[in-house]
This record gives C-alpha cells, structure tokens and sequence, in this order.
C-alpha cells in the first residue's frame, strides 16, 4: 500500500510538468502577441502565467519532497509536503488575483480606451481552451491519486482558463465600442482567482493544523462499532499526512478477555479501516469494560 502511495505521487509530478509545459509555451505566445498587437490586456495574461510557472514549481518540488522516505527528523514522513506546496500555490495565485483587480479599477479610472488587434482576442480564446484541457487532465489525476496538491494545481489551470477568456472578452467589447467591458471582466476574473486561492488555502491551513472531516470520523466510528468485539469507543481522532488518513481510536473490549484476544480485535479495527476505506494508518488502543 504504501508503494502504491509513493507511486502515486510519482504520477502527480506529471500533472505539474504538464502545467509547466502549458504555462511557458502560453506565456511566450501572450507576451509575443501582446507587444505585437499592443494589447495591454493579453500582455498581463501573459505576466500572469509566468507567475504560474512558479506556483506550478512550488507543486514539483512539494511533490518530489512529499516522496522522501522517513528520516530521523522525519518519523512520519515527508507527506505534509505536499500540503504546503498547495499552500504556497495559493499565495501566489492571491497575488496575482489581487494584481488583476488592482489594474482592472486602475484602468476604470485611468479611462483609456484600447483597441488592440483582434487576433489579440483570438489568442485569448485559444488559450483559454487549452488551459482548459490541462485542467480537465490534471482534475481527473488528482482524483484519481487523491493528491490535493494536483488539485491545487488543477484549479489554477481552470483560473487561468477563466483569465484568457476574461481578456478575449475585453478584447472584443474593445473592438464593439465597449471599453467598459474589459476592466468590468478583468474585475470578475480577479475575484474568480482570488475565491479559488482562499479556497485552496483554508483546505491546506486545515490539514496542516490537523484538522479533520467530522462527517468522515463520525462514518468511521460507526464502523470501529460494528466491528466483532468492540463494544464501544471511548475516542478517536483523525489526521492527514498529504492525501493520507491516519486515524488514532480508543475502543472498549470486554474486561474478561486476555491480552492477546484484546490485541486482535484491535488489529481486526486496523486491517478494516486500511483494506476496506483506504486509511494509511490507524493506531488502536484498548481499554476493558
């Protein structure tokens, strides 16, 4: 299991060098036709992709760390390291949320009037489906592996689809007497990245402080009860290491039994936690009643 667990993660670093990919060959091709076309709007798209070829680093780097085997500083592993690149991923996707409305209110009061080259739009357009099909990609990995930092990673990509659909729009509405239309979606589009970066960071500031799923403990505990010998639990609690589950129970036995009945029953609890629902580790303590 814990091979698999490692092989997992192996496939998460592709999801991230697909983003990497994505990122450098969108950010070149905005950028280019940005200064071209002498589109404002395309050009920050562009800046905003070269940040997320960092965020998608921070992922990598979580992603090969997180697969380092316990050392002495390391008893449990290194699997929270995932979690913190999902952490660091989504401060940089504030920033760059926050940058975007920023320049969109700038540009409401600033009352320039653009009309960038309509193959400005066109690039947007394109961009915005790409982005679109890395994020499908990099979704259904991270559900596949349960790796929350490919999901990370996955949400950013649908941001940065919803950016370069963001800037076609204002581009178009440019070419429509519609000057108003590009700060107005530049402002959603802001708001859009910044909801997703809060989202990711409150699910990883959750874990990393050993937070826990109530509904999933309270499913757990039903099954520790319905498990031959246990008549009862008098605790239990969860964790999670990465996209791993460790759950720590008390249960009561019947006082009357011996050590190593009570010590089989519990290690019944552990092999039905990890074969059945996946839990990385569960650590059983017994108690006579």
């Amino acid at each position: 299991m814990e091979e698999e667990k490692y092989y997992n993660l192996k496939l998460g670093e592709r999801a991230a060098f697909i983003s990497i990919a994505a990122y450098i060959c969108l950010s070149v091709l905005k950028l280019t036709i940005g200064y071209v076309s002498d589109s404002a709007a395309l050009k920050a798209d562009g800046l905003n992709n070269t940040t997320d070829i960092i965020a998608s680093i921070a992922v990598l780097i979580g992603l090969r760390i997180s697969q380092r085997p316990p050392d002495k500083n390391h008893g449990y592993g290194h699997w929270k390291s995932e979690t913190i690149a999902s952490m660091v991923a989504s401060f940089i996707m504030a920033a760059v949320g926050l940058q975007v409305l920023l320049n969109a209110v700038s540009s409401m009061f600033d009352g320039v009037n653009e009309s960038p080259d309509i193959f400005a739009a066109y690039t947007g357009v394109i961009s915005g489906v790409a982005m679109y099909f890395v994020y499908r990609y990099n979704k259904n990995l991270a559900m596949k592996i349960n790796s929350k930092a490919v999901m990370a990673a996955a949400k950013d990509n649908i941001s940065d689809a919803w950016v370069s659909i963001g800037t076609a729009v204002g581009i178009f509405g440019s070419q429509l007497n519609m000057p108003w239309l590009d700060p107005l979606t530049a402002v959603f589009v802001g708001f859009l990245i910044c909801k997703t970066a809060w989202d990711i960071f409150v699910q990883a500031s959750h874990e990393l402080s050993d937070g826990f799923d109530e509904k999933k403990i309270k499913h757990y505990q039903d099954v520790i009860k319905n498990v031959d010998g246990v008549k009862g639990i008098k605790d239990i609690k969860g964790r999670s290491y990465g996209n791993n589950e460790v759950i720590d129970v008390v249960i009561l036995v019947n006082s009357k039994l011996d050590i190593k009945e009570a010590h089989d029953i519990a290690t019944h609890v552990e092999k039905v936690m990890m074969k059945d629902y996946g839990v990385y580790d569960v650590h059983v303590h017994v108690e006579p009643n």
